[in-house]
């Protein structure tokens, strides 16, 4: 390796790539602190806090999306409003509105909204799901698949004291195109993908317009597909993670794509060229340095923005987050048929021990729409899809996003400076 390497400190993927080896090479304490730009301004960290300037923590991902740190918040349905995504953008990260299954014209609002709450970039995220372009035809399911799975949810409704149902699931809305071409068309600074792979051609059109491609995937191979497609970024998600599993194609288990972060982000650091971004399990500053150290150029997260006072998830739905344990998840395709970690609740436990079988991908997700809202309302979490992470253990306060930002910031530079002084390099 160059030996000029080690005085320019600043993390460049794309040139430097600051793989596994590298790490081992220029040890520990020198790779995690390229992000302050060089060594002897992380010696001064703690003192820059003190004097009150604003904190350097940058990586080659700010530089690619404009943004003051490498923090993206998740796009999560339900959660991810404007309100949420101007508060982490102000506060220099990078917010992004979910806009799944989002008529075109609420969702250019609400991208209209966030102009109005911020100034700094943004994105907004969308599935591609194989069963969303074009959907499926719900006549296709069979008549006694579908008795077995509403006789299921009938149980649920029973409790819940509202009507049964024995119905095949209506049709789900034609969306993902419209929506995309709303993202075009508003020059959304990021597009961020889900449960999909974007064609080259989407890409293209994007890079017309200036706007940045952020792409998903939960393994090796899916990250070397989208890496084909050109996107600028690409997203590790570790099994850890809260959500749905970011493929395009349901598993045949919940154990098929559900890797490790540790063991995922540096495989795919070394499989594509483009920056990844690391996903799964991160709540605090020290999962931000440990991705740094596994070759990740950010950090994207979830659950810890969904437990803020912007976040739009319903109170229970924040306060079950707070009490939760480290073992408190489960991933199921109870909810909307495709796996998801979610919090573990009446619901899964009892669906899951039923046998019964689920819809195909987002069937489930509409014909459970019943149960959802009528327990919503009732103010309970029993049979709602709370999506948290692994991580999920450490949270225990509400704060505002912003001062989420600033807290990862604050606790991911101590954590490098303290590599310095307890970590010993050749």
């Amino acid at each position: 390796m160059r030996s000029e390497a080690k005085y320019d400190m600043r993390i460049n993927i794309k040139e430097s790539r600051w793989r596994r080896r590298e790490f081992l090479e220029l040890g520990a304490t020198t790779t995690a602190m390229a992000a302050f730009g060089s060594i002897g301004q992380a010696d001064r960290a703690a003192e820059t806090v003190e004097q009150g300037a604003k904190p350097v923590f940058r990586t080659s991902l700010c530089d690619l999306l404009g943004i003051e740190y490498p923090i993206i918040q998740a796009g999560m349905s339900g959660v991810a409003g404007p309100e949420l995504v101007a508060e982490v953008s102000n506060a220099g990260g990078l917010g992004v509105l979910t806009g799944a299954l989002t008529p075109p014209a609420e969702l250019r609002e609400k991208i209209r909204r966030i102009r109005k709450l911020t100034e700094r970039p943004f994105g907004v995220n969308l599935l591609l799901h194989v069963d969303l372009r074009p959907p499926k035809d719900p006549a296709l399911i069979p008549d006694e698949f579908v008795a077995k799975i509403q006789a299921q949810l009938n149980r649920f409704r029973e409790r819940l004291g509202i009507a049964k149902s024995a119905s095949r699931p209506g049709a789900i809305p034609d969306l993902a195109n419209a929506a995309f071409e709303v993202v075009l068309e508003e020059r959304v600074p990021v597009w961020s993908i889900g449960l999909g792979n974007p064609t080259p051609e989407m890409v293209r059109r994007c890079r017309e317009r200036g706007i940045k491609v952020i792409a998903m995937a939960a393994t090796v191979d899916d990250a070397k597909s989208v890496a084909v497609s050109g996107v600028d970024a690409i997203v590790a998600q570790g099994g850890e993670a809260g959500g749905h599993r970011s493929t395009w194609v349901k598993r045949e288990s919940r154990e098929r794509a559900n890797i490790g972060g540790m063991a995922l982000i540096p495989q795919i650091v070394d499989a594509v060229r483009a920056p990844v971004i690391a996903a799964g399990g991160i709540t605090d500053g020290r999962g931000i340095a440990a991705a740094l150290a596994l070759g990740a150029s950010g950090a994207l997260i979830g659950t810890r923005f969904i437990a803020t006072r912007e976040s739009g998830a319903p109170d229970f739905y924040k306060q079950a987050l707070l009490k939760a344990d480290s073992d408190a998840t489960t991933v199921t395709d109870k909810f909307t048929g495709m796996y998801a970690r979610v919090l573990r609740n009446d619901f899964t436990e009892e669906y899951e021990s039923s046998g019964a079988p689920t819809f195909p991908p987002f069937f489930q997700f509409l014909a459970m729409g019943d149960i959802v809202r009528a327990t919503t309302e009732k103010g309970s979490g029993e049979y709602f899809p709370m999506y948290a992470g692994q991580g999920v253990g450490s949270l225990r306060d509400l704060p505002r996003a912003a001062d989420v930002v600033q807290s990862l910031v604050r606790e991911a530079r101590e954590v490098i400076t303290g590599l310095h002084h307890r970590v010993k390099s050749a």
